[in-house]
């Protein structure tokens, strides 16, 4: 909390978020493009090859917008969030909400609907 010069407290602001599709996601979720075929491959470590009919959706995309985090339990500072624009990750099959800006389709996922950073 930071003064003012009467001396009232005031609760600061979270840094703002910039994303490049021009949505900034509330809280502690994420907006996720989900990786093409391409990215994922099409093919298992043991060389055989997924036909597109057997594939489900992606369960793999990379963040481009992230949101400030929650709030503590006490409401006095927000938790900073584990990842950040560009992390390529794994998420839950079924964690998701799906959105469509300018016809790209984007999943918003809460960030413990994370998973795991892929390296």
């Amino acid at each position: 909390m930071s003064k003012t010069k009467k001396g009232s407290s005031v609760k600061k602001s979270a840094p703002k978020r910039e994303s490049s599709i021009g949505i900034t996601p509330l809280s502690d979720r994420v907006v996720i493009k989900p990786l093409t075929v391409e990215e994922m491959g099409s093919m298992t470590s043991f060389g055989i090859i997924i036909p597109d009919s057997a594939k489900e959706k992606p369960e793999q995309g990379r963040i481009v917008a992230v949101g400030a985090g929650k709030w503590d339990e006490d409401g006095e500072r927000r938790i900073p969030m584990s990842v950040k624009i560009g992390d390529k990750v794994m998420f839950s099959k079924y964690g998701f909400d799906t959105i469509k800006v300018s016809g790209v389709e984007y999943y918003v996922v809460s960030e413990s609907n994370v998973l795991a950073i892929l390296n």
